[in-house]
């Protein structure tokens, strides 16, 4: 029988977070939910069952992020998988309190933040699983700093081309693990993102559940370090030509770093 692997999933309150968590602590995996909200944290837990642990942190907030790693580490001395699937696409606030595009630091910086400070205790032959998308748009790199402003759709695919990018760069820092992946679940599922974003009903979540799991677990993705599983083709496949630009790459890996305090 397989070990029951320690799986951190941020964003889990909602959409495939929230059916992905489900998914796994139904198999016996030890699932820790982090949300920002205590009661849908606590509502969740309550349906899982057990004693699930719940992380309460606002992503938008880099301080949170750092304090959410602390306490984490202070609890574990091994995370098996981190899937950082929490993002934001249409917002009323765009604006962190220190002026930077939420849609960047949710989706872009703060799980890099968390991803850095979490590989102390995340195992070698563990996994990151990182939620991209099919839009993906070369970064401002203005916008990514916060000097200009971005409509919903072009902030969403520059973080998204943005975590990809620095996907597949810590896979190449990490050669012997843990294995970096970057997924695109699947163009407008059933999430809240998508009805609040499109309009539209959107297709079945366990189609995102699913190549999630699989990304955390599977044989498949054990020797992906770096690649981009895109869902809507069912095949690992290239992201946006930009992320294959050494120099478009490495200016956007340095903002990553300046922005994430390094």
């Amino acid at each position: 029988m397989t070990r029951a692997k320690t799986i951190l999933i941020t964003g889990a309150t909602d959409g495939i977070g929230l059916l992905t968590a489900r998914t796994l602590a139904a198999e016996g995996h030890n699932v820790l939910l982090h949300g920002r909200s205590s009661d849908k944290l606590a509502a969740v837990a309550r349906e899982l069952g057990g004693t699930p642990e719940t992380y309460l942190a606002d992503l938008a907030r880099l301080d949170e992020v750092r304090t959410l790693a602390k306490t984490i580490l202070s609890r574990h001395d091994r995370l098996d998988v981190l899937i950082n699937n929490a993002g934001v696409y249409k917002t009323s606030q765009t604006r962190t309190p220190e002026g930077l595009d939420v849609r960047f630091v949710v989706n872009t910086i703060a799980p890099y933040v968390l991803t850095q400070a979490l590989l102390p205790c995340l195992s070698r032959d563990g996994r990151v699983v990182n939620l991209s998308s099919a839009a993906q748009a070369p970064v401002d790199l203005a916008a990514l700093r916060g000097e200009v402003a971005l409509d919903h759709m072009g902030a969403y695919a520059q973080s998204k081309l943005a975590i990809t990018i620095w996907t597949q760069e810590m896979a190449r820092q990490h050669p012997d693990g843990p294995v970096f992946v970057a997924v695109n679940p699947g163009s407008l599922l059933a999430s809240k993102m998508v009805k609040e974003g499109f309009g539209v009903a959107g297709n079945d979540l366990r189609i995102g559940a699913d190549i999630l799991r699989r990304a955390a677990l599977s044989d498949e993705f054990a020797k992906a370090s770096g690649q981009y599983y895109d869902n809507d083709g069912g095949r690992f496949a290239n992201p946006h030509a930009a992320a294959k630009d050494t120099d478009h790459v490495a200016a956007v890996m340095q903002a990553i770093r300046d922005l994430a305090g390094e």
